[in-house]
């Protein structure tokens, strides 16, 4: 009779010591990784003041996935970021000193990509303290370009010295650095059938940054056979002292009734839902919410109408706004 396979480790003494005999392996251990990470592309580098520069870069690829990526200057590593973030801010550098950065995406079994196309900056000359921040960016348009792009543009801001960079931010989380002479971006890896809202922010070499631009929305193509954006539109924010005001335009049914539910979010956490008992109109509607009266908090505010199936529609754009 065959005997079975031993299920555990087995003792045995010979020879006065005592030697262990495993147990089956069973199924094949899953193959080692070794296969490296693509080489992460497009990196580029920003000076934004005498101690700083800004790295970006698009995303690697692996047979199992990225799982950080290692930002190097002159060849030594200065930071290592989770996989999903894509830009950095390298601080604490001298003045007006050349540096050059390479990018590397390393995976859960610790294979290292080989290095992107270098990118050089050169920090600023330090100067003497400058605390009055540049103005506001003014006429920011945004445009689709191809899918899931946009191009924006605006007219330079102004400053006391120079300004030498450009913030675009998207929901108030920071996407993308060009420097102080460009008045255009190109941003890319944006979702279909979403509405964004993008803001600019002019910076100094003393890093003061100008107020936020007024606000561009976009709203990306649908994906192929995708139905039309459900989302509100034309959303605004009035701050007050403890309140805030909300305002936006429903979106239409396909049978052209008005809808009488939505939630409101805000920094991305559900907040309330707003039911209106009677018939509401087809056009802009408000809602006053309740905040804690400290100033200067900052708050993100999305939206999402009761579809006439029952179902949550698309979200807004997000609007930003900051209690008195």
């Amino acid at each position: 009779m065959q005997r079975p396979y031993l299920a555990a480790p087995l003792a045995v003494a010979a020879l006065g010591f005592t030697f262990t005999l495993a147990g089956c392996a069973g199924p094949a251990a899953a193959a080692k990784d070794t296969r490296a990470p693509t080489a992460p592309t497009g990196v580029t580098a920003t000076a934004g003041s005498a101690t700083t520069v800004h790295v970006m870069w698009s995303a690697a690829t692996d047979d199992r996935g990225v799982t950080s990526y290692a930002v190097y200057d002159r060849g030594h590593e200065v930071k290592e970021l989770p996989a999903a973030t894509l830009m950095t801010d390298i601080s604490g550098l001298a003045p007006a000193t050349l540096h050059t950065f390479t990018v590397r995406a390393r995976d859960a079994a610790g294979n290292l990509s080989p290095a992107g196309a270098p990118a050089a900056a050169t920090t600023l000359a330090a100067t003497a303290e400058d605390r009055t921040p540049p103005t506001r960016p003014t006429a920011l348009r945004a445009a689709p370009a191809g899918p899931g792009a946009a191009v924006l543009t605006w007219r330079p801001a102004r400053d006391d010295t120079r300004v030498t960079a450009y913030d675009v931010y998207q929901a108030d989380s920071r996407v993308h650095t060009v420097p102080g002479t460009a008045t255009t971006a190109r941003l890319t890896g944006l979702r279909p059938g979403t509405a964004y809202s993008f803001t600019v922010r002019a910076r100094d070499a003393a890093e003061n940054s100008s107020p936020d631009s007024a606000p561009a929305d976009l709203t990306t193509a649908p994906a192929p056979g995708a139905p039309p954006s459900t989302a509100p539109t034309a959303v605004s924010v009035r701050p007050a002292r403890g309140t805030l005001t909300v305002t936006w335009t429903p979106p239409r049914t396909a049978t052209g009734t008005a809808v009488k539910e939505h939630q409101l979010y805000l920094d991305g956490r559900f907040a309330t839902t707003i039911v209106w008992g009677t018939q509401p109109a087809l056009g802009p509607v408000t809602y006053t919410l309740t905040v804690p009266t400290t100033p200067g908090l900052r708050y993100t505010v999305t939206l999402r109408a009761k579809l006439p199936d029952g179902t949550w529609g698309d979200f807004s754009a997000p609007r930003t706004a900051i209690t008195p």
